[in-house]
């Protein structure tokens, strides 16, 4: 039996445990990668750690999602990360060389390799045949002191693509059409490998949105075979030398396989406030719309701008609409603004914004209230723009161009005949803004500079032997990291500052929290189906556990969050039978005795609703590895303990 792309690279990196689907292995991580909003910590965790140059092939921290500077926390931020670049080997992108993701695949990415970064899109790098996941600073931190990253050995789903797509049918329609199919918890313990004559007729570009958006369905990652539109666009890059030839085998198996027809797709729109409510543009056109933002790591390559300008071209963005675009990086800035693209926008009406996450994490452009907003980016979650009313549509460049012109929702179709749209033979190529590590026999040299809002890492303690706790906080279904940490340009700048960011937490479901939880000293949280899905964001459970949460008890968890929260040092844990969430309700007294012995010796909790007179069942899914984790009180003492 052959192998899929997925089993080959990670059997090739595989360093401890056995492919075998559902057991956890180890694998050795080639790249990382960090953006600003969770870069912070992870380098205050990686000093944690005592190595003084990083392990990798290659680490590169971005610059990216703080650059709204209203006030010294980010510039001090930016100021504290390259200082710690400087100093222990990392690559370090500066503010305006643009989104981590967009930078990495163009610059950095190479196919064959492993990627991790601190941000949950780094699926994106799967564009290039890249092995490339999500993960929490804190895995981050210990990947780039040649720590291993653990994973489940995932099913993998073929997504076999046949025909071309259609004339102003995108890319983005491609990965609405897989969320549809799937939707947001889909691909949870999953690799979505895309095969089939119809990868042919995708550029990298288009290859990379579909990957980027693989995070929405839960998914490990995702992934493209690397062949020759991949050598061509490494070529124009100039970096042939980094191509390989990539594929699965012809007699390869899979656990799951979707068939789609690219000619067969329309244009499409996820509607709010998730990302898998997807309807066809068809049956949306004519909504009247406030406001249309065009980029983030989604969508905002050369390619994307070129289709947007030719739209705009000689036209004029309609009074009742603000149109935003954001070039994903430096080089798609300069390369537009050198053909005439960029000239074209501005001619349009449209306000041009750096290269930067922008409006997709709340920094900026939030519509008006109750605003309809149309947007090129990945997630539209409830009160994500900024504005908590704000009714969000994920839609492609095409749809979203054209659309702003009309004022309304419109399918792009009726532009009629579409030219061809081709990327450059060669790149411009200016890499002045990526600043590299000085050689390491100069480290000492380096001061790491450091801010008042910069505070120290969150103490988590070894696993108590009884947790008597309130039930703090239930909550329902799909809780996002977004509801329980959220972004914005108000809460993003304190990132570094977790007491005063814990201030925000789970401030979209109930404002109270934070300040019952303190007084609790010591609370349990408990939830619905797919808690925590969205972002990496580790902030997530570092706020929980700065406010005394020791446990999180709910039907079903997205993959990253709870990896997160096994690092904090909190439980996570799972309804045996989910008939039990109904039973239970805030400020219950919940009682789990004997806690270590049971996370040693079982795969289930004994726990006691105390309030109410009743006990149930949870269920831990551990490795002996997140077992001895969660004794010591977290990865961070699990290290130290191990080093």
């Amino acid at each position: 039996m052959g192998l899929t792309l997925t089993e080959k690279i990670l059997r090739n990196h595989i360093v401890e445990g056995e492919p075998v689907k559902g057991s956890e292995i180890g694998i050795r991580i080639d790249q990382t990668l960090t953006q600003d909003a969770t870069g912070t910590m992870a380098y205050l965790e990686f000093e944690a750690m005592g190595v003084p140059r990083v392990k990798t092939e290659k680490s590169v921290a971005y610059i990216d999602h703080n650059t709204l500077q209203s006030g010294f926390e980010n510039a001090d931020d930016h100021r504290f990360i390259g200082s710690v670049c400087k100093k222990h080997g990392i690559y370090f992108s500066r503010p305006g060389n643009g989104i981590c993701h967009q930078v990495h695949l163009e610059r950095f990415g190479i196919p064959g390799k492993t990627l991790i970064g601190s941000d949950s899109h780094t699926p994106t790098g799967g564009g290039i045949g890249m092995i490339a996941i999500g993960a929490g600073g804190m895995d981050v931190a210990v990947a780039m002191g040649g720590g291993t990253y653990y994973i489940t050995y995932p099913k993998i789903v073929k997504v076999e693509l046949s025909g071309k797509l259609s004339p102003w049918v995108a890319a983005k329609d491609v990965i609405l059409e897989v969320l549809r199919i799937m939707s947001v918890k889909g691909g949870v313990g999953k690799v979505i490998e895309y095969c089939g004559e119809g990868v042919k007729t995708l550029s990298v570009p288009e290859r990379a949105t579909i990957t980027n958006m693989g995070a929405e369905l839960g998914a490990t990652t995702s992934i493209f075979p690397s062949d020759e539109t991949t050598r061509e666009f490494l070529k124009a890059q100039g970096r042939e030398q980094d191509y390989t030839e990539l594929k699965a085998d012809d007699d390869a198996e899979y656990d799951e396989i979707i068939k789609i027809d690219l000619s067969e797709l329309e244009p499409m729109a996820a509607c709010p406030h998730s990302p898998d409510n997807v309807k066809k543009i068809s049956e949306l056109a004519g909504m009247k719309i406030d406001q249309v933002c065009i980029g983030s790591c989604t969508n905002s390559s050369l390619l994307d701008m070129l289709k947007v300008a030719y739209i705009l071209d000689g036209k004029t963005v309609d009074p009742g609409v603000s149109l935003a675009i954001a070039p994903g990086s430096k080089q798609v800035l300069n390369m537009i603004a050198e053909n005439g693209a960029l000239g074209k926008m501005i001619d349009a009406g449209a306000r041009i914004l750096e290269s930067a996450c922008g409006p997709c994490i709340g920094m900026g452009q939030s519509p008006n209230s109750g605003g309809i907003s149309l947007r090129t980016f990945n997630r539209n979650f409830e009160g994500r723009s900024g504005t908590k009313d704000g009714q969000i549509y994920l839609v492609s460049p095409e749809v979203a161009a054209v659309s702003a012109l009309a004022g309304v929702m419109t399918d792009p179709r009726t532009l009629g005949d579409m030219p061809e749209f081709t990327l450059p033979e060669v790149f411009t190529i200016n890499d002045n803004m990526v600043v590299p590590p000085i050689e390491a026999d100069r480290m000492d040299e380096v001061e790491v500079l450091r801010g008042p809002n910069i505070k120290p890492f969150p103490v988590s303690e070894p696993l108590l032997d009884t947790i008597d706790a309130k039930c703090g906080l239930k909550v329902g279904d799909n809780i996002t990291t977004d509801h329980i940490m959220p972004a914005g340009a108000k809460i993003l700048p304190l990132r570094s500052n977790i007491p005063k960011i814990s201030e925000y937490c789970f401030a979209v479901c109930d404002e109270e929290f934070p300040k019952r939880a303190l007084e609790l000293k010591r609370s349990i949280v408990v939830g619905g189906s797919n808690y925590g899905q969205g972002s990496s964001r580790e902030h997530a459970a570092l706020a929980p556990l700065y406010l005394g949460v020791k446990a999180v008890l709910v039907k079903s968890f997205a993959r990253i969050h709870m990896a997160n929260l096994i690092n904090a040092g909190i439980i996570p844990m799972t309804f045996a039978n989910e008939a039990d969430y109904d039973r239970i309700d805030q400020m219950d007294d919940l009682l789990i005795e004997n806690v270590r012995a049971q996370i040693e010796s079982s795969d289930r909790l004994k726990i006691k609703d105390v309030t109410k007179d009743f006990e149930f069942e949870a269920k831990i899914d551990l490795s002996e590895r997140q077992r001895k984790m969660l004794l010591a009180g977290g990865l961070l003492n699990y290290t130290k303990n191990n080093a």
